[in-house]
């Protein structure tokens, strides 16, 4: 029995499925999601719930949160599959990007490009 209890925390650990990929950060436009390296993440006005259209050079530019295979949704966050068969992190629905352009934590030079991009608020 205890190697079984042992067993399921191992693959709990092992996935992260237990772990939101997102916390919130305070930067000068107030607070936003950032990933665990505190890096603010954004969204895309073109995307729609659950599925990204931020794809080949877009994803360059806006590098995707993504998500390993056995990630699993926690409260607000979700795990969309990309055209690419990869997966990415989402929040309420939404895709959430990193911006290349963003150099340090809490850099928020992303948030109103092309008039579609905005930082991820909580």
């Amino acid at each position: 029995m205890l190697r079984l209890a042992l067993s399921a925390a191992l693959l709990l650990a092992a996935t992260g499925a237990h772990a939101a990929p997102a916390d919130t950060a305070k930067t000068a436009l107030g607070d936003v999601l950032a990933a665990e390296n505190g890096m603010t993440l954004y969204v895309f006005a073109k995307d729609s719930a659950g599925q990204s259209v931020c794809n080949d050079d877009c994803a360059v530019k806006w590098p995707p949160l993504f998500a390993n295979a056995g990630d699993a949704a926690s409260g607000e966050y979700t795990v969309i599959e990309r055209a690419d068969g990869s997966y990415q992190w989402a929040y309420k629905g939404m895709p959430l990007y990193f911006w290349m352009n963003d150099k340090a934590a809490g850099d928020t030079s992303g948030d109103g490009v092309g008039g579609v991009w905005s930082v991820a608020r909580p």
